[in-house]
């Protein structure tokens, strides 16, 4: 690849990308004032009548917030969560047995044909039918027995960043309560200050060491995978950079063997008992001549990038990628790329 050069005319802090993603403490501080008693009571209904187990529906960056609802729910509630495939419905016409379920379907736009037509199946089946939307009026809206509105505001970069966080947030807030878990409420009380500390972040070593990079891992393991899945995505889609997303304990099942001085790697891991495990996969990586960012409580050394301490290792994802959104932007431009305008991706990708 050769050297990327900068676009005429694009400073990292005049792209939609910056502004939307530097606005996900707002997002996230409306949603606790504005859902407080929505949620609430939803979270009341799930303790009086707990669902058999939980499924998600979800594209793009929303999946990857469904993957975060899987460790989430699973961990603080017990209670088995799974990803629903669309194309069971819109493709197959599969009707699937989902009685008492809690569907949780996850949009930024909320116009997608294969989401709404799962909807609808879904409640059909006599699931209780909860839609995590940005659009308030969108058609899943008005699908669902419960709206949860992210309040992210208008989002015009192709990329979603405040839209993901605020899904990511949602997922928390209707846990917290789920679970009256006084403590997991006060850390997302604080979270909006944090997301603001976060994204202030000096991640140029990143930016720097990925500037003419072609491959790439992702690495991230229980609440953290889903941030290496939004990692992985968001190099594809703002800087044509091929980055995988793994689980740090499913790279070493044949995918670990591709690590070598060309193929470097950037893990994400938090303060639980995955952090072990995750840094001792980051040294393996170094003793094959990786180069391996880690973003990661108790990580030292060049390859360290900062990151804000949470005492709640369920919101340490969130303020990590926070901080990537700002890297991922600068990396685009460095790379001779508009981050607000992927050539061949659009806004609402409508799937059926």
């Amino acid at each position: 690849m050769t050297p990327a050069t900068q676009p005429p005319g694009i400073q990292p802090e005049s792209t939609a990308l910056f502004r939307e993603a530097a606005a996900a403490a707002d997002t996230v501080a409306r949603q606790l004032e504005r859902n407080d008693a929505l949620v609430r009571e939803l979270a009341r209904a799930l303790r009086e009548t707990p669902p058999p187990f939980a499924a998600t529906c979800a594209r793009g960056s929303s999946d990857h917030a469904a993957t975060y609802a899987k460790y989430v729910i699973e961990t603080q509630s017990g209670c088995v969560t799974a990803s629903a495939s669309p194309s069971v419905e819109s493709i197959y016409a599969v009707p699937l047995r989902l009685r008492g379920a809690l569907y949780i379907v996850i949009s930024q736009s909320g116009a997608s044909p294969d989401l709404l037509r799962s909807a609808e199946a879904a409640r059909k089946a006599g699931a209780r039918v909860v839609a995590l939307v940005n659009a308030e009026g969108s058609p899943l809206a008005g699908l669902a027995d419960t709206v949860i509105p992210l309040h992210a505001g208008p989002e015009h970069s192709v990329a979603a960043t405040k839209s993901y966080l605020g899904s990511l947030s949602a997922i928390l807030h209707l846990t917290a309560h789920w679970r009256q878990d006084t403590a997991l409420l006060d850390a997302l009380h604080g979270l909006p200050d944090q997301l603001r500390r976060a994204f202030e972040l000096d991640w140029s070593p990143l930016v720097d060491g990925l500037a003419d990079v072609q491959d790439m891992f992702v690495l991230g393991r229980g609440y953290g995978l889903a941030a290496a899945q939004e990692a992985a995505l968001k190099l594809k889609e703002t800087c044509a950079l091929h980055a995988e997303a793994f689980s740090s304990a499913e790279v070493r099942h044949g995918p670990m063997e591709l690590v070598g001085p060309h193929l470097p790697v950037l893990l994400f891991a938090q303060d639980d008992g995955a952090l072990e495990g995750t840094l001792q996969a980051a040294a393996e990586f170094r003793q094959r001549g990786t180069h391996v960012w880690i973003a990661a409580p108790g990580a030292t050394g060049h390859h360290a990038l900062p990151i804000v301490a949470s005492t709640q290792p369920l919101c340490a994802p969130i303020l990590a990628i926070q901080s990537f959104y700002r890297a991922v932007n600068a990396l685009a431009i460095k790379r001779g790329r508009d981050p607000d305008r992927p050539p061949h991706l659009a806004k609402v990708t409508e799937t059926v």
